[in-house]
C-alpha cells in the first residue's frame, strides 16, 4: 500500500528545548495510533505533518506533496487539536458555518455540512448558545464536528476522547472506524493507550521525541523476546493444572491469584505453552473459563520499551 505521509529525518526543537528527533517513517491509509505520555512529542509532530509548524530539519509531504506552506493541500486535511481557541462570543452554529465558509461551498452546502456535523456530536440542540457557555465535554465534540465537517481525506485527532463521557467516546470510537472502511486515512494521538487498542493495531509509539516502535501491536510484542509473557488461566482447578506444568522448560514461575480459580504462568515461548494447555485441560478434565494475557497491551509494551 503507497503511504499517505511521509516524513524524513523529521525534527523539531524550541530553543534548547527538542520537541522531536529525526522521525522518519511512513503512514498508510487506514488508521494509525500515536501513543506516548504527555511531552512525548505527539502535538509536534501532529502540527508539522498539518504544515502549523516548519520542521527544524527534515521534511513531511502527503501524497508526495511538500506540506510546508502548501495552502492547497489544507483542505483535504481536517485536524481536531488538543487546546481549543474558540471565539467564545460566537454560537456553536455561527463558528461551524463561517469556518465551512472558507471552503468555497455554497451556502446551501455549508448549512447541510454544519447541521450533519452538529448532529453528529450531539450539539444540534445547543448550536444557538454561545460557546463561551459550553462544558469541557460540549466544546470537545464542537472541535470533533470542524474536523470532520468538510469531509477530509486525512484526518488527524489530536487527544479527541478527552472530557467525552463514554457514550461519546464509543460513538467517536465508531465513526473513526467508520472512516477507516471509507478509504481515508486517520491518526489518532493519545496517552490513554486502551483507547488506542479499541481503534487500530497500527501504532507509532513516542517517547521524548523519538520513535520506540511503530507497527502491528501485537507484531512488536512477540519482537520482545528477553521480555517474557505472562498467560492469566481461569479454570475449575488451577492447583492440578499448574502441578502439571511444574519442571516443563517453557514454564518459567508460576503464580497464583489473585482470584482464587486463577493461576498465571510466565513463560518466554507462548506459542509452545500455548500447544501444551489443550491436552492438559482435557488428560485432567479441568474446565477453564477464560485465557488471557495480561501483559498483551499497549501499556504493557509501552512499560518495557520505556524501561518501567
Amino acid at each position: 500500500m503507497t503511504a499517505v505521509i511521509q516524513t524524513k529525518n523529521l525534527s523539531k526543537w524550541y530553543g534548547n528545548v527538542l520537541g522531536l528527533s529525526d522521525v522518519s517513517l511512513e503512514v498508510e491509509q487506514g488508521v494509525t495510533g500515536l501513543l506516548g505520555p504527555n511531552g512525548a512529542g505527539k502535538s509536534t509532530f501532529l502540527k508539522l505533518i498539518t504544515g502549523q509548524i516548519k520542521p527544524s530539519i527534515g521534511h513531511v509531504a502527503i501524497q508526495g506533496q511538500d506540506v510546508w506552506n502548501n495552502y492547497p493541500l489544507f483542505g483535504r486535511i481536517g485536524f481536531c487539536p488538543e487546546q481549543d481557541a474558540f471565539y467564545d462570543e460566537m454560537t456553536g452554529w455561527e463558528f461551524m458555518t463561517s469556518l465551512l465558509s472558507l471552503y468555497s461551498f455554497s451556502r446551501a452546502d455549508v448549512q447541510s455540512r454544519a447541521e450533519k456535523a452538529l448532529d453528529f456530536v450531539e450539539l444540534a440542540k445547543d448550536k444557538d448558545r454561545l460557546i463561551r457557555g459550553y462544558s469541557r465535554g460540549m466544546r470537545q465534540r464542537l472541535k470533533l464536528a470542524q474536523a470532520v465537517a468538510h469531509d477530509p481525506e486525512i484526518i488527524i485527532l489530536d487527544e479527541p476522547l478527552n472530557g467525552l463521557d463514554p457514550l461519546s467516546k464509543r460513538k467517536v470510537i465508531r465513526l473513526i472506524k467508520d472512516y477507516k472502511e471509507a478509504g481515508k486515512t486517520v491518526i489518532v494521538s493519545s496517552h490513554v493507550l486502551p483507547e488506542i487498542e479499541a481503534l487500530t493495531r497500527t501504532i507509532i509509539l513516542l517517547h521524548q521525541g523519538k520513535i520506540l516502535a511503530r507497527g502491528d501491536i501485537h507484531y512488536i510484542r512477540d519482537l520482545i523476546d528477553k521480555h517474557p509473557h505472562m498467560i492469566s488461566v481461569k479454570c475449575s482447578d488451577p492447583r492440578r493444572l499448574a502441578s502439571s506444568l511444574v519442571g516443563e522448560p517453557s514454564v518459567l514461575n508460576i503464580q497464583f491469584g489473585p482470584a482464587p480459580d486463577t493461576v498465571v504462568f510466565e513463560t518466554q515461548d507462548r506459542d509452545k505453552f500455548f500447544g501444551l494447555i489443550p491436552r492438559l485441560i482435557v488428560d485432567h478434565r479441568i474446565d477453564v473459563e477464560e485465557i488471557t494475557s495480561p501483559d498483551d497491551n499497549l501499556q504493557a509494551v509501552f512499560d518495557y520499551l520505556v524501561g518501567k
